[in-house]
Parts: C-alpha cells; sequence; structure tokens
C-alpha cells in the first residue's frame, strides 16, 4: 500500500507532485531546527523523491533514508540519479504493514503527507515500527493535516477529508489526539505543534 501520494504531472521523466514543490520551504524551515543536532533521519513515505534530494541538499550533514514500498522506488533513483549527493541514500522498501523495516536505528524520522491517506489500522502500525527504529532521545517529525476536538480546522480540510473518503473509505484526517496517544504509547512525548501553510500542521515527538 503506498503511504504518500506521487502526484501527478512530470517534470522530464521524473514524477513530480506539485505539493512538495509547494511546502518543501515551509518544512525545511522547521526541521533546520529540529534536526541541527541529527544524522541519521529515515523518511517514510518518499513518494516522488523531491523532499528527499531538497531537504538532502540543504541539511548536508544528514544522512537521508528514503523508503517507500517498491513501486515508487523507480521514481526516487530518477531524482537521486539528477541530485547525486552522497548523503541521501537509495530507498529502502517499506510497507507500514509489514515488519522488514523495523532492523534499522535512527536518530529521527520524518514523513510528510501519509497518514491521512493510511488506514487506522496501518497508522498504529507506522507508531509501532517507529517505536521500534527510533533511537533514545530520537525525534519524529510529521507533517500533514489534522483534526482536533473532532473538528476540521478549515473548510478545505473538510472537503479533502470528503474526498479522501470518497477514493478510499479506510483513509481521512487524522484527530490530533488519537495520534498523539499513539505516539506516547510508544514512549514519545509532544515537543512542537506548529502550525504551517494551507492548513497543515508539523507535530514533533521526542523519544525520551
Amino acid at each position: 500500500m503506498p503511504v504518500q501520494e506521487a502526484g501527478g504531472g512530470a517534470l522530464s521523466e521524473k514524477p513530480f507532485a506539485e505539493s512538495c514543490a509547494q511546502n518543501r520551504e515551509p518544512i525545511l524551515a522547521v526541521l533546520r531546527e529540529l534536526f541541527a543536532d541529527r544524522s541519521h533521519v529515515l523518511e517514510v513515505g518518499s513518494g516522488t523523491g523531491q523532499h528527499a534530494v531538497y531537504f538532502g541538499a540543504e541539511l548536508a550533514h544528514l544522512r537521508w533514508q528514503t523508503a517507500d514500498v517498491p513501486q515508487h522506488h523507480p521514481g526516487i533513483h530518477l531524482w537521486l540519479a539528477e541530485a547525486k549527493l552522497a548523503n541521501v541514500l537509495p530507498p529502502l522498501p517499506l510497507d507500514v504493514n509489514q515488519t522488514g523495516w523495523r532492523s534499522g536505528r535512527y536518530d529521527a524520522v520524518f514523513s510528510a503527507n501519509t497518514l491521512h491517506i493510511m488506514s487506522w489500522a496501518e497508522v498504529e502500525m507506522f507508531f509501532e515500527g517507529v517505536g521500534e527504529v527510533l533511537e533514545a532521545g530520537g525525534i519524529l517529525a510529521v507533517y500533514g493535516p489534522f483534526n482536533y476536538g473532532g473538528r476540521y480546522t478549515s473548510e478545505s480540510n473538510a472537503r479533502f477529508d470528503a474526498w479522501l473518503k470518497a477514493r478510499d473509505p479506510a483513509s481521512g484526517v487524522r484527530d490530533f489526539e488519537a495520534v498523539d496517544a499513539l505516539a506516547r504509547a510508544q514512549g514519545l512525548h509532544l515537543l512542537q505543534d506548529v502550525a504551517m501553510p494551507a492548513n497543515n500542521r508539523t507535530l514533533v515527538w521526542r523519544r525520551t
């Protein structure tokens, strides 16, 4: 099951997601501070590969491990081949429903626009996996739309949620409180909840 939408259109032969082009700078502004003292980041759901090459170039001190389901790997390889970044690593096969990806160890995990396209059971598996791979003191940063107190934060998020559910009834904008409970069950404590453009958030947890 893909954990990130690849988006439409194309840039040369590479897959291209407009959302990645639009949100990369606001996300980078958050990651610059969060990951300043990190060394090895796992990106869950690298999608097209656009985020990986952009963040890898801007945060050159990091080893950025891309990961996604195998059908997204060819597109990721195209972006990596063009960028030629020694610190951005070829994609690992990662399906949250499987446990093979849980063998690695990282001091940071990043994931963008993934939780709302997973089923709730897959969201639970995501946090279980993060609980296994994230080192003590490690940071988890998750970008995307979230509800608070069971309410949408905007009409656009309500429309987006309806679109998601029409496409896949198991998907949908997740409730912050429910997601935070899954994180706390893995020993992760909320560090920041950062408002982002287009009614998105970046949620940041640290493992104690």
